[in-house]
């Protein structure tokens, strides 16, 4: 299974470290991050990056590492279908997949270690998205949103 993977300069050491890890678990990475030959590193570059390549069918999840985890999941939100979540500990992003259906998941690189950040991508990957309706109907109140603001 393909998942995309994007990161502005601060998660530079982090990287290779997350790129091993997941395709230890099988995954085809498709790293759309930042690296040294790229100009800018400005992280709304690569939120919408990997938000169009995810939205657009290229893999059907996404991990994005900024400094926070935050602006780099602000610019992927602004995508038409991404559902992405910041999260910094594994029972937010296992719960992120089961209750809201996220789709990216960021976390910062300037917030959690190596190992820790491992730890919420495993429980983000093994979680599954309910079928209970009041998660599936609120999934749908949130593509109802996006539907109403055009984004």
């Amino acid at each position: 299974m393909k998942i995309a993977l994007a990161n502005d300069p601060t998660a530079k050491d982090m990287k290779p470290e997350i790129i091993t890890h997941l395709e230890s678990r099988g995954y085809e990475v498709i790293d759309l991050g930042w690296n040294e030959e790229d100009a800018s590193g400005d992280y709304p570059i690569y939120g919408e990056k990997i938000g169009r390549f995810v939205a657009e069918g290229g893999a059907p999840l996404g991990i994005a590492i900024c400094g926070t985890g935050v602006g780099i999941s602000i610019a992927a939100n602004k995508v038409k279908g991404i559902r992405a979540c910041v999260c910094s500990e594994p029972y937010t992003s296992s719960l992120s997949r089961q209750h809201n259906d996220s789709n990216i998941l960021a976390f910062g690189a300037r917030v959690v270690g190596a190992e820790l950040a491992k730890m919420i991508i495993d429980a983000w990957l093994d979680a599954e998205p309910s079928d209970v309706e009041r998660h599936r109907r609120r999934v749908g109140m949130l593509c109802a949103i996006e539907e109403r603001f055009g984004q």
